[in-house]
């Protein structure tokens, strides 16, 4: 069974039809929000980064939330298939036990943990993510206004039926309770993408709040606890940055040489902000995506894995009392996913336009 689809944006569509894809042809490579869905990549992460783009010189803007993030901080290290490896197999091995008399874990025990994971895998390598020679590392975060400007027992939950209520009405809306927050290892120079569309800030990415950035990205709302007043950012509370960009909607503006927006996601849609799942008519493509080609799971293969889906974070209340259960479907759901690049890579060979896809 055919396990890749390919889906292009009209400009994208254009250039392989001409050109065909080559590595010099990549400029922004984004990475989604999604907890363990993102899993399903490592196999396309390590052939991107460990093989494809090493035949090319060009600058590239690395940009993601939460997973994304980490993901993207992962390929600026100096091995990144083996970096990629390693991400894979804490991700799949972490586990978050309640302690005595729980029933579950704490979203204080879930931050600490997490951090301290962080800490083992960037540790001693922080300079090196920094000061790629080549890729340009975008972190976004979330970052809470009114209500959402601190943590508390009934301010998030109150904040964040706000957001969702105002995000109803119109996405610019969530610009009320949240702002976008962007940290950059390039800054102060401008960022691969407009950004008139939401309230944005960028501030430098490095050595002494890469950790509490991370983090901020990665914080979920009622499962992590936010991160405060992150060094050389504007001053606040800050959530995770799918919150305010799920899937890194964004109004890209690549370098002329290098046009194409590879997006090696987990499904078609590229879905603006995680309160905009449940919008479809949000999910549709626009003119920003016009040079993106996606590279995505077929939904069909997708129903041969464990459970007949994605891995999901839900899975750590699904086998809550079954680590090794939870441990071995994923493996087995990151070991199919092989398939994708090898056909990334034979489809590479000979780029053919016939299998793109629009988005």
């Amino acid at each position: 069974m055919q396990a890749l689809r390919l889906h292009a944006g009209p400009h994208a569509r254009r250039h392989i039809e001409q050109a065909g894809l080559r590595p010099q042809d990549v400029g922004i490579v984004p990475a989604a929000a999604g907890g363990p869905k993102g899993l399903i990549l490592g196999p396309l992460d390590r052939f991107i980064f460990g093989e494809w783009l090493l035949q090319s010189e060009q600058p590239v803007h690395l940009i993601g939330a939460s997973i994304g993030a980490w993901r993207m901080a992962t390929a600026c290290l100096g091995d990144p298939r083996q970096a990629f490896e390693r991400l894979e197999h804490d991700y799949i091995a972490q586990r978050h036990d309640p302690s005595p008399g729980q029933s579950r874990p704490t979203p204080t025990q879930v931050s600490q943990r997490f951090a301290g994971n962080l800490k083992v895998f960037y540790g001693g390598r922080i300079e090196e993510v920094l000061h790629h020679p080549r890729y340009r590392l975008h972190i976004v975060a979330s970052r809470g206004r009114h209500l959402l400007a601190r943590d508390g027992r009934w301010r998030t939950p109150l904040g964040y039926l706000g957001a969702f209520a105002s995000n109803a009405l119109h996405r610019k809306a969530l610009g009320a309770w949240l702002d976008r927050v962007v940290f950059s290892s390039d800054h102060p120079q401008p960022l691969p993408f407009g950004t008139r569309d939401f309230r944005t800030h960028q501030a430098p990415l490095r050595s002494d709040n890469f950790m509490d950035a991370l983090q901020a990205s990665c914080s979920i709302p009622f499962m992590l606890r936010p991160v405060h007043g992150i060094a050389h950012a504007p001053p606040g509370t800050y959530w995770d940055g799918g919150i305010t960009d799920y899937h890194l909607h964004l109004q890209y503006q690549p370098a002329p040489q290098s046009p194409i927006v590879l997006y090696p996601h987990f499904q078609k849609s590229v879905v603006p902000g995680w309160l905009d799942k449940a919008w479809k008519r949000r999910h549709r493509a626009s003119a920003a995506l016009d040079n993106m080609l996606v590279l995505a799971p077929d939904p069909a293969w997708v129903q041969t894995l464990p459970g007949a889906r994605l891995p999901d974070r839900n899975d750590f209340i699904r086998y809550a009392h079954d680590v090794p259960g939870r441990m071995k479907a994923w493996t087995a759901a990151t070991s199919a996913a092989a398939q994708l690049a090898e056909e990334f890579a034979h489809w590479l060979q000979h780029p053919d336009p016939s299998r793109l896809e629009p988005l």
